[in-house]
Parts: structure tokens; C-alpha cells; sequence
């Protein structure tokens, strides 16, 4: 039975195990961490029943109109993108933003342009979109939160060990399609509050997964307990770097970007009795040549994105996910080396996570930290 065809049975099945389970007595709740958290709770203080989402079908482009003082990182920040796909996306209408020329200018954008893009995606590097493809089929959308890789991104070996022959970091946004695993990764680089609840969590289950915390972040009380677990559980958990304050890297020279991920690594390996090599993750995701040269030169072999985002950063006021939709994308997204972005801090996580693991279990899928499909540095 293929991943798609246990995708559709697996939602039905979830939606009903979750709801009994919110129906059930509260000593079948899971004992730890979990108890005390209460951000899925209705206004009237019962669990809601659980409505999975539909399966996302393909995402559709939104046109952003440029206005006075915008910048190619700025929208896609607003967007949860990155600039380099938007300029990928774009490319055929405005030559300026095709980062394959020599005419490349990533920081020239016009007033009253009009940008394709795609909310929550990015590229993926291995399946580019065709310059020459009409407007309307230009995107095989992967690395924030394609719903599924197409057949040829899905056929390249998107996390096979080895070197760039540049010396640059290695982008990957996800593992062998063939694995039968998933990885589910957290970073750590604003909110913190139910961290350590989260961790508690991860270990009390087994789960493994791959934290990428920031400097700063680390050296705060709850950054430090949390480096405390990853040290203590060296089975569950891989480390990754995050950089030291989580700046858009995109605007910084070779020197800084290299700076920020030592001064990182400097606070954060005595804490987890680590390094975070190889695995590096760019703040918003935002990556270009220059960064993966820095990067790679620095020591951090692979440049790790996603092809699952939650978005679980966002509050439900500003239209975040709840905790059922957290479940919903990620079971209704995710397939074999899938890598799902969530964040520690993430409002509704701690609650999602015992639905998304049930998910992707039913689904035949594995939790793996980084390390077992990318080879050390």
C-alpha cells in the first residue's frame, strides 16, 4: 500500500481515535507534561473533537502587488517564504530575480511589480521550476510545506553523504523518499514557555527528533535545561545550529554569517556536551550562495530546510494552528523523509504532539533525528 493510500485511510482513523480519546475519562490522558498543558482547550474548558483538514490539494499562487519600501526578504518573511523562491517564481516575468544569471539582483525590486508566490513554500534546490515554463506551471513547491514532493524531486537522492565540490553547505529539505522515516525537528529561537514540557514529552515517548536551538536562546535558563535533556538522551536527540541571535543571514557578509554560527556553537556544545555540526538551519529559511559557502567553510556540512511546516510559531490570533491543525498538515503532508519544521516555543505543540505522532505512526512512518540519513561532519 503506497504512503498516499494510507494517508487517506490514516485521517479518518486519527480523527476518531483523538476524538474518543477527548472523550475519555482524564486518567487515560497521557501522564506527563502533557496534562498541564491546556492551549487546545474550547472557551467553554472540554476538549474539542477532532475534525482533521482535508489532505492540502496542490497550493495555489497569490499575486502580491510591490509597494513603497519592500524588499524581497521582507515580503517573503511576511509570507513565510524565502526571497530566493520568490525570485525562482518569478524569474521568467522579471529576468533581474533569476538567480541562475549573472544579471541576478536579488535587492532590486520595483514599485507596482507583481509577484507570484506561495505562502508557506519554498523551493526545492533539486527540483527547480523551468524558466522557460508558462506562468501557471512555474513552482514545484517543497521545502516549508509542499504537500508532496513530485515524482522527480522524490527520485533525486535529496540526503546522500558527501561533499560539495565548492566546500558549500549542502541544502537538503528532506531525506530518502524510500526511508520509511520522518524527522521531526524543533527549533528554539524566540518563545520558550513550554520547552522544556515539550522535551519531557519526546523522552517520556521515545521519540527521537532534532533540536536547533540559538546562542542566545541557550544561555537563558530554559535554553539551558533543554540542553541539559539533549546531553542526557544522546539516543533521542541530534543538534543542530541555529546561528547565535537569528538574523536573515542574506544580508550579512561571508565573516558574519561564519561569526554567528561559531559564537553559537561556542555556548551551545559545552551546554549539550556536543557540537551542533553538521547540521545548520538558516533563521526564516533564508539561504543563498553566499550563506551556504560561509556556512560550509565554517565546519556545517548540510544546510537543513523542511518540506513540512507547521507554522505552530504563530498564535491562533494572528491565524495560527490550532493543535488539530498542526495534526491535520503534518499527517496530511508528510511522507517517507519528510522533514517537519516545529519550534519548542510553538503555542500549540505540546498539544499536537501526541495526535502527529499517532498520525504518522498509523502511516507506517518512523521518527528520526537528523543523523541517520546525513553522515557527520
Amino acid at each position: 500500500m503506497t504512503n498516499r493510500v494510507l494517508r487517506r485511510v490514516a485521517l479518518p482513523w486519527l480523527g476518531l481515535a483523538l476524538c474518543l480519546s477527548a472523550c475519555s475519562p482524564a486518567t487515560s490522558s497521557p501522564s506527563g507534561p502533557l496534562t498541564g498543558a491546556t492551549s487546545s482547550q474550547s472557551p467553554s474548558g472540554g476538549l474539542p473533537s477532532f475534525i482533521p483538514l482535508s489532505p492540502a490539494p496542490s497550493p495555489t499562487f497569490m499575486a502580491y502587488v510591490v509597494k513603497t519600501g519592500d524588499s524581497l526578504e521582507g515580503i517573503a518573511r511576511r509570507f513565510s517564504t524565502t526571497g530566493r523562491s520568490i525570485a525562482y517564481w518569478n524569474r521568467t516575468t522579471y529576468p533581474t530575480l533569476d538567480p541562475e544569471s549573472p544579471k541576478y539582483e536579488p535587492n532590486r525590486i520595483e514599485i507596482g511589480w507583481t509577484l507570484r508566490l506561495l505562502p508557506g513554500q519554498t523551493v526545492d534546490p533539486s527540483d527547480l521550476p523551468d524558466p522557460g515554463a508558462a506562468p501557471s506551471s512555474l513552482p514545484s513547491p517543497s521545502p516549508a510545506a509542499s504537500p508532496r514532493a513530485s515524482p522527480g524531486a522524490s527520485a533525486r537522492p535529496s540526503a546522500s553523504p558527501g561533499s560539495s565540490p565548492t566546500g558549500a553547505s549542502l541544502l537538503r529539505s528532506h531525506g530518502p523518499r524510500s526511508s520509511g522515516q520522518v524527522a521531526l525537528t524543533f527549533d528554539m529561537g524566540g518563545r520558550l514557555d513550554p520547552a522544556v514540557d515539550v522535551m519531557n514529552w519526546l523522552i517520556a515517548n521515545q521519540v527521537k527528533a532534532t533540536i536547533f536551538p540559538t546562542g542566545q536562546m541557550s544561555s537563558t535558563p530554559i535554553g539551558k535545561q533543554v540542553l541539559a535533556l539533549v546531553k542526557a538522551h544522546p539516543d533521542l536527540f541530534a543538534l543542530g545550529n541555529h546561528t547565535l541571535d537569528h538574523p536573515d543571514l542574506t544580508g550579512l557578509t561571508g565573516a558574519q554569517i561564519r561569526s554567528e554560527l561559531t559564537r553559537a556553537e561556542a555556548i551551545i556544545a559545552p551546554l549539550a556536551g556536543r557540537t551542533t555540526k553538521p547540521f545548520f538551519r538558516p533563521p526564516y529559511g533564508a539561504q543563498n550562495s553566499s550563506v551556504l559557502a560561509a556556512a560550509g567553510t565554517a565546519g556545517w556540512r548540510y544546510t537543513v530546510m523542511w518540506d513540512v511546516d507547521t507554522i505552530d510559531w504563530r498564535p491562533i490570533s494572528d491565524g495560527g494552528p490550532t493543535a488539530n491543525d498542526i495534526v491535520a498538515k503534518v499527517v496530511s503532508r508528510a511522507e517517507g523523509g519528510s522533514i517537519v519544521l516545529m519550534h519548542l516555543g510553538g503555542y500549540n505543540t505540546l498539544a499536537a504532539l501526541p495526535g502527529v505522532l499517532h498520525g504518522i505512526t498509523e502511516m507506517g512512518l518512523e521518527p528520526v533525528g537528523l543523523d541517520a540519513w546525513l553522515a557527520g561532519s
